[in-house]
């Protein structure tokens, strides 16, 4: 491997030392653990990630779990993560914020050892997919009571 190879792969890595002991983990493996801790936080209505990590997920068939997730490796333990989110309509933008920034760090630092010096939560947007399906919804369950009183007046 070339010294420049070497010298990315270990810019994507955290090396966890002691004595002649070495752990590496990847800052994938990072993004992954704090990308699962946010998208199961209530209000959360998906990941914001790239145009190519949507195409990523259609082509491959599988959810990329650290879409979204931006990690920075400082020292060989601490790190900075950044969350990019979108949010369910009516959700409170500073609780779901709060609860992602405790999860996130909570997970990463117990599964990893690493110091969460910050978990940084960025709004992308608002979804109204729920909203749109709750209409949807209302408009089916009055057109039913509409037909049912139809059928009613004809007997």
């Amino acid at each position: 491997m070339s010294e420049e190879k070497k010298q990315a792969k270990k810019e994507e890595e955290i090396v966890l030392s002691e004595g002649e002991n070495n752990i590496e983990i990847s800052d994938d493996v990072v993004a992954v653990i704090a990308g699962m801790s946010a998208s199961e936080v209530s209000g959360v209505a998906e990941m914001a990630g790239g145009f190519a990590g949507g195409i990523s997920e259609v082509l491959s068939g599988k959810k990329n779990l650290a879409k979204g997730i931006k990690v920075e490796i400082l020292d060989n333990k601490e790190t900075r993560i950044d969350v990019n989110i979108i949010v369910e309509y009516g959700a409170r933008i500073p609780d779901v914020a709060f609860e992602i920034q405790k999860r996130v760090k909570k997970s990463v630092e117990n599964m990893t050892g690493l110091n969460v010096l910050e978990v940084n939560v960025h709004v992308q947007g608002v979804s109204t997919v729920q909203v749109e399906e709750k209409k949807n919804e209302e408009v089916k369950e009055n057109t039913d009571k509409e037909e049912a009183k139809k059928e009613t007046k004809k007997k």
